[in-house]
């Protein structure tokens, strides 16, 4: 059986503009390996609602989980909710239950202004994610994950939706450090990676402490990795590189 798949909205100006250096898909991307879901595709776009309507309706047509970042907080260019809910046609009103985590979070009754408040706002048919940090809930509709872009929050409250999210079969990694460079390994690597089609390779080129490749072999079947891997330290020592360190799966 496949495993299930995913796409990552990150929703930001700042991130486009390069004011904010993103690092909540890195952190998606490593969860959801561990726990079998695929990650199929990444995109960065601005506050606008109607561009945030229409990247929503492409992605979560076309995979299992879609898990958006930034734009719920309470200012005026927070503008994820807004395109979300245009996305499923749905209202987007103050909601009582969002409402009541915020009343309980801001003691004093006047700091929750009509700015704070907006965070309260969801989208009829919505589930809460709720949020340990900063408190303001995230929502899941459909299968439209919406969280909060500050990292530590967004990791809160991702610890929390993870677990009721099917898995599939984690995706395994085995690597070979080799002191050759790609272009002597492309070609070989090519004809290994046609060999085991049921098995992802990767070439990724380094020069601190001399220049050399770093290659990779990914599959969710142990006993194929197992066979790729074989393949690869056979096809290295062919090439005369002998000892590359390893670093096998857990």
């Amino acid at each position: 059986m496949a495993n299930p798949t995913a796409a990552m909205l990150v929703i930001g100006d700042e991130v486009l503009s390069g004011r904010t250096r993103e690092a909540n898909a890195h952190h998606l991307s490593v969860k959801l390996t561990e726990m079998g879901v695929d990650l199929r595709e990444i995109r960065v776009i601005g506050d606008d609602a109607p561009t945030i309507a229409r990247h929503v309706n492409a992605l979560r047509a076309e995979v299992d989980h879609l898990f958006t970042s930034g734009g719920i907080g309470p200012t005026h260019d927070d503008m994820t909710a807004d395109g979300v809910a245009q996305a499923f046609g749905a209202r987007l009103a103050v909601r009582e239950d969002a409402r009541a985590i915020l009343e309980a979070y801001y003691a004093d009754p006047g700091a929750l202004n009509a700015a704070r408040l907006r965070m309260a706002r969801i989208p009829d048919g919505a589930a809460l994610i709720l949020n340990p940090l900063s408190q303001a809930p995230g929502f899941t509709l459909g299968n439209v994950h919406v969280m909060a872009g500050v990292p530590a929050i967004f990791a809160a409250m991702l610890e929390g939706l993870l677990p009721t999210i099917d898995g599939g079969a984690p995706v395994l990694a085995w690597s070979f450090r080799a002191a050759m460079p790609e272009g002597e390994l492309a070609g070989p690597l090519t004809a290994l990676a046609a060999a085991h089609p049921d098995v992802g390779f990767g070439s990724y080129p380094f020069h601190r402490g001399g220049l050399g490749s770093t290659l990779v072999a990914r599959s969710s079947d142990r006993v194929a990795l197992e066979r790729a891997a074989e393949a690869l330290r056979a096809m290295l020592a062919s090439l005369g590189c002998t000892g590359a360190a390893e670093t096998p799966p857990a």
